[in-house]
């Protein structure tokens, strides 16, 4: 299937080539970047290897309930209902600048609900990244004026 990433998950190599792209990418594309942010979950296997690799935090983006401490939360549509993410409420701070990164990008629900939550806490998201773009699904164009990137594109 031209959307599971779990081929690059299992294989050392092909996972240490992915997050050279990625890296290679972002150390081009933006000379200050203050966190990753990964969406959950599967962002969250890559977001912290990046972050690590650029030398900056990590921060989780996750569904409902999962995260402690104040959180800010927002609703989104789904093809089949709802759901909700949230982000804690001092993750980052007014004015420093986020990438968020997810495994794959299909209708773009998810993704514009992460950039509302940075937008609320008046970060400045430079870029959605993504390994796989389902272009069909037309995701990236919900995304307005936020910049995106992806690695694969299928449509």
């Amino acid at each position: 299937l031209c959307s599971d990433i779990s081929p690059l998950l299992k294989d050392p190599a092909a996972f240490k080539a992915l997050i050279d792209l990625l890296e290679d990418h972002l150390r081009a594309a933006f000379p200050k970047i203050d966190f990753i942010a990964g969406l959950d979950s599967r962002g969250f296997l890559i977001g912290p290897s990046l972050a690590q690799r650029l030398g900056i935090g990590f921060i989780p983006i996750r569904k409902k309930g999962k995260l402690p401490g104040p959180t800010e939360s927002v609703s989104y549509a789904l093809e089949y209902g709802k759901a909700e993410l949230e982000i804690q409420s001092d993750a980052v701070e007014a004015g420093q600048k986020v990438v968020i990164v997810d495994d794959l990008l299909a209708t773009g629900g998810t993704m514009c609900a992460a950039c509302e939550l940075l937008k609320r806490l008046k970060a400045e998201v430079l870029e959605c990244l993504v390994i796989i773009e389902l272009k069909l699904l037309k995701g990236a164009e919900k995304l307005g004026a936020v910049p995106f990137y992806s690695l694969l594109q299928y449509d």
